[in-house]
């Protein structure tokens, strides 16, 4: 009969593994609470970085408990294996998209080709942007849906943004052969000034077989309301034209109903009886996310900016001012911290 081994002879065996578990844990743990801790306060790419930082404290970790167990040198080393082949297989398989994604969000960081709250457009794909991670990018499209487009798919396609400064708003048309265009492009003109748009032109497009195409352009400072200078460019056209007795029907048009040649096909009522004044614009209800998460990130540089300046100030200040600019530091970052904790905790509501 084989002799059993001590209780002591076991303790001893395992006294080193107990010992190692016990500090990667500990480790662990630390190293979770210092990167984190403020996790509310990080923006999407650096709470990323630092779980992925904690994965990999984690398998070493692992590796360190695999050379600690009391085991012969064959099995260790089997065991070894057998998590380097997984952990191979999980990245070959996986990292081809995650690592060109990221490397792209990178490259989107360093280009700025475009920042929170700017409308942006890629083949299909048109909205405001709300929110720019290190694997992707999330728009607000004009039926206020929320789109993620992979940063890979924004390095290779063509990405359009309108600038902050200001856009053209445009609005194409077809008129007759019979109406001059003499005549046409200060009515074309008269109606971009009606909707604010500044610096208007006119121009003629095409000459086609039955209709002359114009296109009026003027340029639009306010890019928010976007959506709705261009819907109002158009109903200034119609109102325009109409109360100058241009119809705009294609010259093709084969009408069946019997009409005097003097009568006009223009509806009854002009602009001054058709205007309502509206309360909201349509931006505001579409692109809501957008604007918010806008107007988050200004507010949050407000403040980082206010603190660097805040600490460029405490070290080359005076011993009489050091107090007051330490506790004008204190509640900037006391607002900072609470400011990113209400909007976390916002998201999470919505």
């Amino acid at each position: 009969m084989p002799e059993l081994p001590y209780l002591g002879d076991i303790v001893n065996s395992f006294s080193p593994l107990i010992v190692v578990v016990i500090v990667v844990v500990a480790v662990l743990f630390a190293a979770r609470w210092l990167l984190l801790r403020d996790s509310l306060n990080l923006e999407g790419e650096r709470k990323l970085s630092r779980n992925l930082a904690l994965v990999g404290m984690g398998l070493f970790g692992l590796v360190v408990i695999i050379l600690a167990l009391p085991v012969a040198a064959n099995t260790r080393q089997q065991l070894l294996t057998i998590v380097g082949l997984i952990g191979s297989g999980v990245i070959a398989l996986s990292s081809t998209t995650i690592v060109a994604n990221a490397m792209a969000g990178l490259m989107l960081r360093v280009t700025k080709r475009f920042r929170t709250g700017d409308f942006i457009s890629v083949e299909e794909q048109f909205g405001r942007v709300t929110k720019r991670g290190l694997l992707d990018t999330e728009i607000q499209t004009e039926d206020r849906e929320l789109t993620s487009l992979p940063n890979l798919y924004l390095i290779t396609n063509p990405v359009s943004v309108v600038r902050s400064s200001g856009t053209i708003v445009s609005a194409t048309l077809t008129l007759g052969y019979d109406v001059h265009h003499a005549r046409v492009e200060p009515l074309l003109m008269e109606a971009a000034k009606q909707v604010k748009l500044e610096e208007p032109f006119v121009w003629i497009m095409e000459l086609g077989n039955f209709s002359v195409t114009y296109r009026i352009s003027g340029f639009l400072a306010d890019i928010k309301s976007l959506l709705s200078a261009r819907s109002n460019l158009c109903k200034s056209i119609l109102d325009v034209l109409h109360e100058a007795g241009i119809e705009i029907m294609s010259p093709t048009i084969m009408n069946q109903r019997p009409m005097p040649a003097e009568m006009r096909v223009i509806p009854n009522g002009g602009a001054k009886e058709t205007e309502k004044a509206t309360e909201h614009k349509p931006e505001d209800i579409l692109f809501d996310k957008a604007e918010e998460a806008e107007q988050h990130e200004k507010r949050r540089i407000q403040l980082t900016d206010e603190i660097k300046e805040l600490e460029e100030k405490l070290k080359k200040c005076k011993t009489e001012e050091k107090s007051q600019l330490e506790h004008q530091l204190v509640d900037a970052k006391s607002k900072l911290e609470k400011y990113k904790t209400a909007i976390d905790e916002d998201e999470q509501r919505k």
